[in-house]
């Protein structure tokens, strides 16, 4: 029997490469459960943006968290990297706000398109060529996507504590109330995640999440949940009903193109920028079988939509649990299955509050910092784009418009500078679908 189990171990320790790749099942089961509680307000935030384009919430819920197991769960088991899949926030507001709101179309057709970009990423995953482009982008780019998303988290993370918030016209933002306990807790997590990873203390950003939720329920300063257990609604009302046919119409086709070209250039900017930050990309620059995660975005979007919800992909929150050490699908593996388990343990799992998980944000945004040594700072034919990339991914509150700007400015100046050459012919056609995106989307 105990001959069976260790043979066993070394089994599913060879197939997640955990003796290769250094780490153990503790520190990606870490890692697993830190992705996971930060990016769980995915679960109630998408079915209330989704609320405003007439889905129900209840079973958007569902559809939710299913989407996100089953992307995350085939990254861990497939493509064995320690990324998490669920829907984009920025994707499901266009749906709600714009295709739904503005131009009047039923989500079951905004359904449709996302159903279609899916199969049309799959192909293109599977015959290669979506790995033909992400290998095309130049170093300077890829470094300046990791740290943009950092800067992006950073920010996000500033947002969701209270220690900036909304300001006047001519101040956008200001400094939040730092009076207040919400703040003051999101203060004192971040302060003990960064005392415990200078004591390498392992799980720090996990023990940072714990310990700030129980004081915010002590405090008063979030509610405590209620129930434990709870069932999840039906979703039949959703399930399969998106609408080819509206979304093949010649009048849809600017939703359809934006619809790609935001998760096109959103999720390679983002693997490839987690990637850089874990430590994944060969001597090149590139990460080897990227057409592995690719592909279980693009499934995971075509389930999504099958499910009733919007375009999925890699989840930029994954830093959080790479910065704890996951390096292998393990990792993610433990995200799906706490997915799933969120299904019946909602109130629970999803009472973590922003104070708790925000300063989880800025820490990984300040540990993404560190690749922007190996910009070309002599270049400005580098700086420029990777400048831009950086501050408009932030700026703008939209990843998918810095590293739009990125690639549509970076052909640009060499072709100004007579350095043309330089240009691949993969950066073209990201120049040109970055067009697309600003003419349509942006």
């Amino acid at each position: 029997m105990c001959t069976k189990t260790v043979n066993e171990d070394m089994t599913a320790k060879q197939f997640f490469r955990l003796d290769e790749l250094n780490t153990t099942w503790k520190t990606e089961t870490i890692a697993g459960i830190t992705t996971f509680l930060t990016m769980a307000y995915i679960i109630v935030v998408n079915p209330a943006i989704l609320s405003a384009a007439g889905i129900p919430e209840g079973p958007s819920m569902v559809a939710t968290i299913l989407s996100a197991f089953v992307g995350t769960m085939l990254m861990g088991i497939y493509a064995k990297r320690p990324f998490a899949i669920a829907p984009y926030m920025g994707e499901n507001a266009f749906i709600a706000y714009t295709v739904t709101g503005v131009l009047g179309y039923s989500w079951q057709t905004a359904l449709g398109a996302i159903f279609i970009g899916g199969v049309l990423f799959t192909i293109l995953s599977l015959v290669g060529a979506r790995s033909w482009l992400a290998n095309s982008i130049p170093p300077g780019l890829k470094i300046s996507f990791a740290v943009g998303i950092g800067f992006f988290l950073c920010f996000i993370g500033l947002n969701d504590t209270g220690v900036v918030t909304l300001g006047t016209t001519g101040a956008p933002v200001t400094l939040g109330n730092i009076g207040s306990t919400t703040v003051l807790l999101s203060i004192g997590g971040l302060f003990l995640m960064i005392i415990l990873l200078a004591m390498r203390v392992r799980g720090a950003l996990l023990i940072g999440i714990i310990v700030t939720t129980l004081a915010a329920f002590i405090t008063g300063s979030a509610p405590a949940p209620d129930s434990i257990v709870s069932t999840p609604p039906s979703i039949s009302g959703i399930f399969m009903k998106f609408n080819l046919s509206g979304a093949l119409t010649w009048g849809f086709i600017s939703v359809l193109l934006t619809v790609f070209v935001m998760d096109f250039v959103d999720t390679m900017g983002t693997l490839l920028g987690l990637s850089y930050r874990a430590g994944f990309l060969d001597e090149n620059g590139n990460l080897p079988e990227i057409k592995k995660p690719m592909l279980c975005d693009a499934i995971a979007t075509v389930a999504g939509a099958m499910l009733g919800t919007t375009t999925t992909g890699t989840y930029i929150e994954s830093a959080s649990g790479i910065e704890e050490g996951g390096k292998s699908g393990f990792t993610a593996v433990v995200t799906a299955f706490l997915f799933l388990l969120a299904l019946f343990l909602t109130p629970v799992l999803t009472a973590v509050p922003a104070c708790a998980y925000g300063p989880v944000l800025i820490v990984v945004g300040m540990l993404m910092l560190k690749p922007i040594t190996g910009l070309k700072f002599d270049d400005m034919t580098e700086l420029a784009p990777a400048f831009l990339t950086i501050v408009l991914m932030s700026f703008t509150y939209n990843l998918g418009i810095g590293m739009t700007a990125g690639l549509l400015t970076w052909p640009l100046f060499k072709i100004a500078a007579g350095r043309g050459k330089e240009v691949p012919a993969g950066i073209w056609v990201l120049s040109a679908l970055s067009l697309v995106y600003y003419m349509y989307g942006a």
